[in-house]
């Protein structure tokens, strides 16, 4: 059936980069109508996150040609974010974000299929995101950013000679803005550095000195923290604060303008109030489609082989103009992520309880509240408590036996580890060899493959 003008007129942007050949396209790129229909097809983008990046991203991949969407977010619509989260209204604050996105989306782009998912990134099984061909992200949070770094590269697998498998590499596009600032970032985990080769790029949070919060407040950020980090405390007797809660952080504005009375400072304000209690980056709608555009012609790059990808990183700067540089940073052939595992010498006998016990003690790891997977099965999980229930009895059994009575193989970890004094959901790749089994080499003893 012949293409209808419409269809024609929403293609031909695409059609320049797909049908026809060029001087910088992949090494498998074959121009022609089919590689439009296996894009419509085969690929499946997951956009994570849902706030000014992820409504941005959502729209361009939808009219870039990809048809088969979902969207993760765990936030419902606030007043604040209408300036810049083009997709929601008045009318949608208070519903989450996800579904509101997807479902504007759909109304503005025909044969588009976009699935939301309105939960925590940690909710969904780790095998939900291998379903998907690539994993866009739209975060403003470098814990949640780290942890979809994490599952993606814990579906890679290295062969012998610790090169990665080409088909277990699962490629992220990760955009985030600042202001006027911006970046975009290609990562084929293996190949590429991975978010935490990197971690260095981003600058520590501020912390405030809790004597200035409690006697020589000089802000109104001190007044806020002084609410949230002291007074919750001492009214709420160890009540754990959500800062997704309204009515909790209502409460902290409130007395953070009692604080800012007290002693003469200006400037608390209910928007500053979430901004500093939950770390929120002003954002700017034109940064948030530039980089949005970037990241989404990335995707494209990477599905198509239309042209060479992003290597690696891209900063752009709205404050100096349309300045943008291109930067190759180098991956960590160290990297406890995206490297092929840390090795661990085990004895045959070891339980998987005191291999639980022993990743809690291990200075390298210190990942507490451990689960392990290995080959895609449960051998203990933490959580649900259904799944708990089901692998407990596995505890008691020699690691040994339950992974096949192999002499070395990777499991994957899942746990809580500490960084920059908080404690962040993790994931870890570890290279187990079993000592005094036939086929443990010195080289694997000494950390080889």
């Amino acid at each position: 059936m012949a293409e209808s003008g419409s269809a024609k007129s929403r293609t031909r942007d695409l059609d320049k980069l797909l049908l026809r050949p060029g001087n910088l396209v992949g090494s498998t790129f074959e121009p022609g109508t089919e590689l439009r229909d296996d894009l419509h097809k085969y690929a499946r983008v997951l956009v994570v996150g849902a706030g000014g990046l992820g409504c941005e991203l959502l729209k361009d991949l939808a009219l870039s040609g990809f048809r088969n969407l979902e969207v993760i977010d765990m936030d419902r619509i606030e007043v604040s974010n209408l300036n810049r989260q083009f997709l929601f209204r008045l009318e949608d604050v208070g519903k989450p974000k996800a579904e509101v996105a997807a479902k504007r989306v759909l109304e503005r782009v025909s044969g588009v299929n976009i699935v939301p998912h309105f939960c925590r990134i940690e909710d969904k099984e780790i095998k939900f995101y291998n379903d998907f061909t690539i994993i866009a992200l739209g975060l403003d949070s470098i814990e949640a950013r780290s942890y979809i770094n994490a599952v993606a590269c814990g579906f890679l697998e290295y062969d012998e000679d610790d090169n990665p498998r080409e088909e277990t590499i699962k490629p992220m596009v990760d955009g985030g803005t600042e202001g006027f600032k911006g970046h975009a970032r290609v990562i084929m985990p293996g190949v590429t550095p991975c978010f935490e080769c990197t971690i260095w790029l981003f600058p520590p949070q501020v912390k405030f000195p809790l004597c200035t919060l409690a006697e020589t407040p000089r802000t109104a950020a001190h007044c806020i923290e002084y609410a949230h980090l002291i007074k919750w405390d001492e009214v709420h007797n160890g009540k754990a604060f959500d800062p997704d809660d309204p009515d909790h952080m209502k409460w902290v504005y409130n007395e953070a303008v009692k604080r800012a009375d007290l002693f003469g400072i200006p400037g608390v304000t209910y928007s500053l109030t979430q901004g500093v209690v939950k770390n929120i980056i002003p954002a700017i709608a034109s940064t948030n489609a530039v980089i949005s555009a970037a990241c989404a012609l990335e995707a494209l790059k990477i599905m198509s082989g239309c042209s060479k990808t992003l290597s690696n990183y891209l900063t752009y700067n709205g404050g100096e103009g349309l300045h943008t540089k291109v930067t190759e940073f180098v991956k960590d052939k160290d990297c406890l992520v995206c490297g092929p595992g840390v090795l661990i010498e085990l004895d045959v006998s070891i339980t998987l309880q005191k291999l639980i016990d022993q990743l809690e003690e291990d200075p390298k790891l210190l990942i507490s509240k451990a689960s392990i997977i290995h080959q895609g099965k449960n051998l203990y999980m933490q959580a649900p408590p259904v799944l708990e229930e089901m692998t407990r009895s596995n505890l008691s059994l020699p690691l040994y036996n339950l992974m096949g009575k192999v002499s070395k193989d990777v499991i994957h970890v899942s746990g809580m580890a500490s960084k920059n004094d908080k404690k962040i959901s993790c994931l870890r790749k570890l290279r187990v060899v079993f000592k005094g089994i036939d086929g443990v080499t010195d080289m694997d003893m000494a950390g080889g493959a």
